[in-house]
């Protein structure tokens, strides 16, 4: 099992490259927000379940507060705040079984959750407040995205099958790329290897809100359904509480992402990284180091990169110039031996089975 221990680099480096619109390893603080809707009559349940989950948060490694509230003007409202030394020990944490298993007991009492996370920029108050974050690590500068968010799923499918999967993962119609007036979707890539599927999306508005649309979508259901019988994971997406297991299992964030001047679309690529068990969080933040580098050299294959990490998984997509491709180990050589050690077994290019992109995205 992943644990909570992990540590990264001690001093990480203050200067920000302007190339990079997200990352969590700048180590600086965070504050999460997550938005409960909570059952009518479900109010004192939803609060006993809060405090056993409370005291088990206190001992993770990295955690330094939270906060309940509950809207003063409607009690089915609340809101939980917590703040963590920086954001790689909660990932870490909110990506294991170990919290699958915590947050159970609130599953029966909630109707709806959304999870937010913040790096903290600037912070403000009293004498005393400001004495105390000048001791802890603030966001430097505001990063500049492209306003596309970028989030993975990872699943296994049974050994045999792998060809009949990637029939049907890539024998579909694609489904309406307009979520909403403010959202739609950008761009699905989806690739294999072994038995191992990796779906990545882009998404220009609200991420949640693009998911929901995806599934609903007959398109998507009718696959969903076709590559249910070959999971590894048993699922059934009519049953609310085992489809909320699969996803929350499947979840493949994003921890980094660069591009480089060049707009050029580039050909996209993936590699898969196993990692040692518990090393997956220092695995990405290395290779993360290397494509921002990468993307700060006009002569590297590198136009984007994204990596994506949970638990002892670890993926980067990228997008390169030609058919030269990138190397799956730094160029540095003593970085290069360091993610090696953190190897579980050697590094896979994984195959392209479709990618997808909505015309004016």
């Amino acid at each position: 099992m992943t644990t909570t221990s992990e540590r990264l680099s001690e001093t990480p480096a203050r200067e920000v490259s302007k190339r990079v619109s997200q990352s969590v390893f700048d180590g600086s603080r965070l504050r999460v927000v997550l938005l409960v809707d909570v059952y009518d009559g479900a109010q004192q349940q939803f609060l006993e379940a809060y405090e056993q989950l409370c005291n088990q948060v206190a001992s993770v490694p990295g955690h330094v507060s939270d906060q309940l509230c509950q809207s003063i003007e409607n009690p089915s409202q609340w809101l939980i705040t917590s703040e963590w030394e920086s954001a790689p020990p909660f990932l870490t944490w909110v990506n294991s079984e170990e919290h699958v298993r915590m947050v159970q007991p609130l599953h029966s009492c909630v109707r709806d959750t959304r999870s937010l996370r913040f790096h903290v920029v600037r912070e403000t108050g009293g004498a005393a407040g400001q004495a105390q974050s000048g001791k802890r690590r603030l966001q430097d500068h505001p990063r500049i995205g492209d306003g596309v968010i970028r989030h993975a799923l990872t699943f296994t499918v049974k050994p045999g099958s792998e060809k009949k999967v990637a029939k049907i993962l890539s024998d579909y119609a694609s489904p309406e790329a307009r979520v909403d007036d403010t959202t739609r979707l950008c761009r699905t890539s989806l690739f294999m290897h072994g038995n191992r599927v990796v779906r990545a999306i882009e998404v220009r508005g609200d991420l949640l809100a693009a998911l929901r649309h995806v599934a609903r979508q007959p398109e998507v259901r009718a696959v969903e359904e076709a590559i249910n019988p070959y999971l590894e994971q048993d699922r059934d997406l009519d049953d609310q509480e085992s489809a909320r297991m699969f996803f929350t299992r499947a979840a493949l964030p994003a921890v980094h992402h660069v591009s480089a001047d060049d707009q050029r679309e580039g050909i996209r690529q993936a590699l898969y990284y196993p990692a040692r068990p518990g090393r997956g969080m220092r695995l990405a933040e290395l290779l993360a180091r290397t494509d921002t580098a990468a993307a700060d050299d006009p002569a590297s294959p590198v136009l984007r990169s994204t990596v994506f990490q949970r638990d002892d998984i670890v993926v980067r997509l990228v997008d390169v110039r030609d058919e030269r491709g990138v190397e799956a180990l730094p160029a540095d050589a003593k970085v290069a031996a360091e993610v090696r050690e953190l190897l579980d077994a050697g590094v896979a290019r994984m195959d392209l089975i479709t990618d997808r992109r909505s015309p004016d995205a």
